[in-house]
């Protein structure tokens, strides 16, 4: 499974803002060049827009999430000492930071689970396992959050995404190789 290649927490917080709308493999082909530029939140809140716009180009909407990204860590240098903030409460403070963002830097940077990122895979899974009826994010982390063991918190996002990718797949879901196919209301 391709999931975002990151080696500390400030690449996994610029990189989950960049993933938005975009393959993890686009936002990894981006890794290299982008923090060898600009590897830690000081240099990347003095990038020139054009340039860092330039280097994200491919992940798409390059304009508003250059603009985020300089935003972000603007403010971990001004009003975090330049440290990634390790709360959801601080992180959905950051420009481009939402609970699901704020939530994979706690689960997968910092391995504190307040809660469960939803992204695609997430929604469409917990609603076609029947874990949630809703379609709002938030309500479907809090339906998950009551569900599972928090010690689960941390993994589901991966989980889930790994499952719809490889055999729950939105068109065409491969039910007979599903091994929680008798506890899916889809597959009877």
């Amino acid at each position: 499974m391709n999931f975002l290649q990151f080696r500390n927490n400030f690449e996994l917080l610029i990189m989950t803002i960049l993933s938005a709308q975009t393959t993890d493999i686009t936002v990894n082909n981006l890794r290299d060049e982008l923090f060898t530029a600009y590897p830690t939140a000081e240099a990347l809140s003095f990038a020139n827009q054009a340039d860092v716009e330039r280097i994200i180009h491919p992940a798409g909407f390059f304009r508003s999430k250059a603009k985020n990204i300089i935003g972000a860590s603007k403010k971990i240098v001004d009003e975090f000492g330049g440290e990634i903030p390790q709360t959801i409460e601080e992180l959905v403070t950051l420009p481009g930071v939402g609970r699901k963002t704020a939530n994979i830097v706690t689960n997968h940077g910092f391995h504190k689970a307040y809660g469960i990122a939803v992204d695609t895979h997430v929604k469409r899974l917990s609603q076609r396992l029947g874990f949630t009826k809703s379609t709002d994010p938030d309500t479907i982390e809090k339906d998950l959050t009551a569900l599972l063991d928090r010690s689960w918190w941390e993994h589901v996002n991966y989980l889930f995404i790994s499952h719809g990718r490889a055999v729950c797949t939105a068109k065409k879901p491969a039910c007979e190789r599903c091994i929680i196919r008798e506890h899916c209301p889809e597959a009877k």
